[in-house]
């Protein structure tokens, strides 16, 4: 799909994402183009561009849910969204910021980056946080992060985004979700409740 002649992009910064191109012939060239807070996908396809529509779609749902609920990095997402995202911008990041504890004992998330927030047992904030996270993932970045049910990623997305990260997202729901009506996790929203992949101990 041939870009209109009429709209004007304006290409702001590399973001750090990179497609998955399966030929080289088919697939030239990509890029990310940020345009009022949106990214969309464009490959070059013997000079035409296909849009993802996908992944444009998700972050627009993201961006409209952090204006309605006031927070202060770019996005919140739903689990499924950002399997989406992690699996179709390989650049991008989910950043598990669950206690050991909760990683050994209640389960991983493949290809997470695992970064305390609080430790177990007490609880504790992990005064090397940021130093963690910037050795492991770029600033520019897209960078989800998620714990048990939302709280703690929502501080660590707002902390990161304090401090020089552009493009935070929170998962909401979490791995666990909320309690359901006997008391138990994990079946009532949240990462394991929709059946996305997980692994335990």
């Amino acid at each position: 799909m041939a870009i209109p002649s009429a709209i004007k992009y304006r290409k702001l910064e590399e973001t750090g994402f990179v497609a998955s191109c399966p030929s080289i012939e088919v697939f030239q060239a990509s890029r990310w183009l940020k345009i009022d807070y949106h990214y969309i996908l464009f490959h070059s396809c013997h000079g035409k561009h296909m849009e993802t529509e996908t992944i444009t779609a998700i972050l627009e749902r993201a961006h409209k849910r952090a204006e309605e609920m006031d927070l202060p990095y770019q996005g919140a997402l739903l689990p499924a969204e950002a399997l989406t995202l992690l699996q179709e911008a390989p650049a991008a990041k989910l950043v598990d910021v669950r206690s050991r504890a909760e990683w050994d004992w209640v389960g991983r998330i493949p290809g997470a980056v695992e970064i305390e927030w609080q430790s177990y047992p007490g609880m504790r904030s992990n005064p090397d946080f940021i130093n963690y996270l910037s050795s492991q993932v770029d600033q520019e970045s897209l960078v989800m992060f998620i714990c048990r049910t939302g709280g703690r990623s929502h501080q660590a997305a707002a902390t990161a985004s304090e401090l020089g990260y552009t493009n935070c997202y929170n998962v909401l729901e979490g791995f666990e979700g909320e309690k359901d009506a006997t008391g138990h996790r994990g079946t009532k929203g949240g990462w394991k409740a929709a059946g996305l992949p997980w692994v335990q101990s």
